[in-house]
């Protein structure tokens, strides 16, 4: 085949592999979420036994759905970390916490770091190098919290198939390579552990399922990306406390329409930006001069290119 029938671009490509694979190939379609969910945890139970494993719970769709396959599999010998580095959505640390810790009761350690993390950030105004800053004091701060456990001899973490793919031409003769933003990294030489990636071996779409089937909220499962570095790289310039509460309010704003005009769903992505300008506006009868804020939605299916997205206006 001299083209990609499995991409989006081509037309009925879905339905030329499905009847290669069920008609042609007399494949049957055997492999449901619950089915994978079973493989999974008894796989996890032969890698680990009774050993204890330690996970970087984010809150995201990965590691969230992660940390409930090792929680099914392996109970109380799991330990989720939980790094609040003060750049998360509003609310994001509590709801969290509430999710995993008090209702599925999940062992997790809450890590509140914020002003350590806006402390490293001062006075840096170059996005990438935020990047780097908000990864190298994660580590850190990971680092010791897993120094502080014992008999920790398993780091798990929520690799998927695409970062597999992706880190496949960088393979130096091992059996995969973890991409450097999936990898907690940096792990002390002390500290030898074995890796878990329950997913390693699943698309984005397949890892959503599975969280449907444990029991994860729909709500959580299918929201909008949301960047590893957080606020860092949706504020221009330098981070701020200040300009991360005020962008963080907008965001929810900014949501909380969308979803009451039945829009959410709708765009593939949507968020705010925070610009370091001030501008002339008007609130009720009086002039005002205030930060500006920039609304963001845009269309995509692969995430790597996009559009933005029609948004009726009168919304």
């Amino acid at each position: 085949v001299q083209f990609h029938p499995e991409v989006t671009h081509t037309r009925q490509g879905m339905r030329m592999l499905e009847r290669f694979v069920r008609d042609i190939c007399q494949c049957e379609a055997l492999w449901t979420p619950a089915k994978i969910i079973d493989d999974a945890v008894a796989r996890i139970r032969e890698q680990v036994g009774d050993d204890k494993v330690i996970l970087g719970l984010s809150g995201g769709v990965d590691s969230s759905v992660t940390a409930m396959l090792l929680h099914r599999a392996i109970g109380k010998n799991l330990t989720c970390v939980f790094v609040d580095n003060g750049l998360l959505r509003l609310n994001e640390a509590e709801q969290v916490l509430d999710m995993f810790g008090d209702h599925f009761g999940l062992n997790i350690v809450h890590v509140p770091a914020e002003d350590r993390f806006l402390s490293a950030l001062a006075g840096e105004n170059d996005p990438e190098a935020k990047r780097k800053i908000i990864g190298r004091v994660f580590v850190e701060v990971f680092d010791e919290e897993a120094l502080k456990l014992e008999d920790v001899k398993w780091l798990a973490q929520g690799t998927i198939y695409p970062d597999v793919i992706e880190s496949a031409a960088s393979a130096t003769g091992k059996a995969h390579v973890i991409k450097s933003h999936h990898n907690v990294g940096g792990l002390p030489k002390e500290m030898k552990m074995g890796l878990v990636e329950p997913l390693k071996e699943l698309f984005k779409d397949e890892v959503r399922k599975i969280g449907l089937e444990l029991g994860l909220p729909y709500d959580m499962l299918y929201r909008h990306p949301f960047p590893g570095p957080g606020l860092g790289v949706r504020v221009l310039g330098e981070v701020k406390k200040e300009y991360c509460d005020l962008l963080r309010r907008a965001d929810a704003i900014f949501i909380e329409e969308l979803r009451k005009a039945d829009l959410y769903d709708k765009v593939s992505q949507a968020f705010t930006v925070f610009l370091p300008v001030r501008s002339v506006g008007v609130m009720g009868d009086g002039r005002k001069y205030d930060w500006v804020v920039s609304l963001r939605a845009v269309e995509t299916i692969d995430f790597m290119t996009a559009h933005w997205a029609h948004l009726p206006y009168d919304f």
